[in-house]
This record gives structure tokens, C-alpha cells and sequence, in this order.
């Protein structure tokens, strides 16, 4: 089993900035990548940005230039650092862990509780 903790969330001004930290733990060792969902109300839960235990990144077109997806293997944690934060990005941003990977992320079975973001204009 893995454990995914979500923190960092918040109330911010638009073309401000936020930065979400997601800790895993657990039998990590089975995870090959992780990524940042997000769902505002009345939506669909919707890929953000996913990164590979090799480093590979990928980005939702609507986040790309303004948001950073990284890691720190050594504290079993991936970070999201969005800036130029617009009111269409208030939702709550949920993380998650997958043992595969191929080519694409495809989410797994390990979610986080979820931490909201809210952006006022």
C-alpha cells in the first residue's frame, strides 16, 4: 500500500503564487510516477502535470509556462509550483501515485484527500 498526503494549498490573488507539496509513503518502491489532478466543482477531475521516477514531465496545455512539476526522492515528495495563478485554476488538487507507466500517466490506485486552491480575481 501507498499513502499520499497533499499540503500547501490556499487562498490567493490572481498572478499569484502557490506551491503544493505531495508526500508519499508506504511501498514506494512500486511507484514509477506521480501527478497532480484537479477538480473544481461541477467538472471533471482533470491530469495537471505527472512526472517520472526518470524525471520526464508532462503538462495539461491550460498549466504549461506557468506551472513546475519536480521531485525530491530523498523526501519521497513532489512538489507543484504554480505561479501566474488565474481564477479558472481554483479547484482541489489531488495527487497521485501509479505503478505503471507507459508513455502516457494513466492514474493509480493512490489518492490523496485533495488540498483546495482557491484563486480570487
Amino acid at each position: 500500500q501507498v499513502q499520499v498526503v497533499e499540503s500547501g494549498g490556499g487562498l490567493v490573488q490572481a498572478v499569484g503564487s502557490l506551491r503544493l507539496s505531495c508526500v508519499a509513503s508506504g511501498s514506494i518502491f512500486s511507484i514509477n510516477a506521480m501527478a497532480w489532478y484537479r477538480q473544481a466543482p461541477g467538472k471533471q477531475r482533470d491530469l495537471v502535470a505527472d512526472i517520472t521516477n526518470s524525471g520526464r514531465t508532462n503538462y495539461a496545455d491550460s498549466v504549461k509556462g506557468r506551472f513546475t512539476i519536480s521531485r525530491d526522492s530523498a523526501k519521497n515528495t513532489v512538489y507543484l509550483q504554480m505561479n501566474s495563478l488565474k481564477p479558472e485554476d481554483t479547484a482541489v488538487y489531488y495527487c497521485n501515485a501509479a505503478r505503471n507507466y507507459y508513455g502516457h500517466y494513466q492514474p493509480g490506485d493512490y489518492w490523496g484527500q485533495g488540498t483546495q486552491v482557491t484563486v480570487s480575481s
